[in-house]
């Protein structure tokens, strides 16, 4: 993130800040897993282990309905517009943000070792004894289905 950002970040630690660039918007951080856990939108890692995600302007108000709904305090701001605010919703007491940081944050970890199993897998896939393995790691999932 640019000085800017981040000065922005820490007046509003407790929301969900939004930059827009060009035609789509950008979430940084914790703002970023609280929108793949919302909306599956892909995370990806930017220069020194910080991470983003973006959505396409279209979806603009998808996104602050389901926050709204959800109570969760948002900033929008444009960098054209030198990171003036666009949009902004204050919950006060009621915002959710750090619930949603912590389920979130959950999720992302999961889906990371998920991704992680997934690369392990496909590398190994031509292994003698990849196909037992496999076995081996079908049969716990779908027993664990039948509980």
């Amino acid at each position: 993130m640019n000085k800017i950002m981040i000065a922005v970040k820490e007046v509003h630690p407790q929301d969900i800040c939004m930059y827009k660039k060009g035609s789509f918007y950008h979430v940084y951080d914790k703002d970023a897993n609280i929108m793949a856990y919302f909306f599956g939108y892909k995370i990806k890692e930017i220069r020194g282990g910080e991470i983003q995600a973006g959505f396409p302007q279209v979806s603009l108000q998808k996104v602050l309905n389901k926050l709204e709904e959800y109570q969760i305090n948002y900033v929008v701001m444009d960098r054209r517009n030198q990171y003036d605010v666009d949009f902004k919703k204050n919950f006060a007491l009621a915002n959710q943000y750090e619930l949603y940081c912590r389920l979130a944050r959950k999720y992302t970890n999961c889906l990371k070792r998920i991704d992680k199993l997934s690369r392990f897998l496909k590398e190994n896939i031509h292994k003698e004894e990849f196909l037992e393995l496999i076995s081996r790691l079908e049969k716990i999932a779908y027993e664990r289905r039948k509980v």
